[in-house]
C-alpha cells in the first residue's frame, strides 16, 4: 500500500514538473454565434430587436426601419450645419450605417429565399421602401450640401440601394408561393 502511494506521488510530481516545463496554451474563446454578433452600425437596442424577431420578414422590415432612421438622422445633420465637430465623420458614419442596414436586409431576404422561407412580406417592404431611399440619395448626390465630404460613402449607399431593388425583384420571382391547403371533402 505504501509503495503504491509513493509511486502515485512520484507520478504526480513528475507530471507536475512536466506540465510546468511545457505549459498548455491558453484556451481560445469560442466565437459568438452569428446571430449574437452585434453589427457595428446597430445599437444594442436595435440588435436586441433583431434577435427577438422570429420571422425573417420581420427582421427585414426592422433593418429597413433602421436604414430609414439613418437617413432621417443624416437629413437632420445636413439641415443643422452649426455643429462642426467631427461633422464629416458623422455624415460618413451615417451613410455607412445606412448601407449596412440595407445590405443586411437584402442578405436576410436572399437567405430566406434560399431556405424557401416565407419572406414575401419582407420582399414587398424592400420593393416599397428602397425606391424612396434611392430617390432621396440621388437627390442628395445631385444637390446636397457638402457633397465632397461624403461623396464616396454616398456612392456606396446608392449602389447598395440599387442592388437591393434588383435583389428584391429577383427574389420576388424566385420565392415560391405558399402551399395551398385543401379542405378534406
Amino acid at each position: 500500500m505504501l509503495v503504491r502511494t509513493l509511486t502515485m506521488c512520484a507520478f504526480i510530481c513528475l507530471a507536475g514538473v512536466n506540465l510546468c516545463a511545457h505549459p498548455a496554451p491558453p484556451p481560445t474563446p469560442a466565437p459568438l454565434p452569428a446571430q449574437d454578433q452585434q453589427r457595428d452600425y446597430l445599437s444594442t437596442t436595435e440588435a436586441a430587436k433583431i434577435r427577438e424577431a422570429l420571422e425573417p420578414s420581420e427582421r427585414i422590415r426592422l433593418f429597413l426601419s433602421f436604414a430609414s432612421d439613418r437617413l432621417k438622422h443624416l437629413q437632420y445633420e445636413l439641415d443643422h450645419p452649426e455643429n462642426t465637430v467631427r461633422r464629416p465623420q458623422r455624415l460618413n458614419a451615417l451613410l455607412n450605417a445606412y448601407a449596412g442596414c440595407v445590405d443586411e436586409a437584402v442578405d436576410r431576404m436572399e437567405l430566406g429565399v434560399e431556405k424557401q422561407q416565407d419572406v414575401r412580406d419582407g420582399i414587398k417592404a424592400v420593393q416599397a421602401r428602397a425606391p424612396e431611399f434611392l430617390t432621396y440619395l440621388k437627390d442628395l448626390a445631385a444637390k446636397g450640401p457638402e457633397r465632397d465630404t461624403y461623396k464616396e460613402y454616398l456612392n456606396d449607399a446608392i449602389a447598395a440601394t440599387s442592388d437591393a431593388i434588383r435583389s428584391a425583384a429577383d427574389a420576388a420571382k424566385e420565392n415560391a408561393p405558399p402551399p395551398v391547403r385543401r379542405r378534406p371533402q
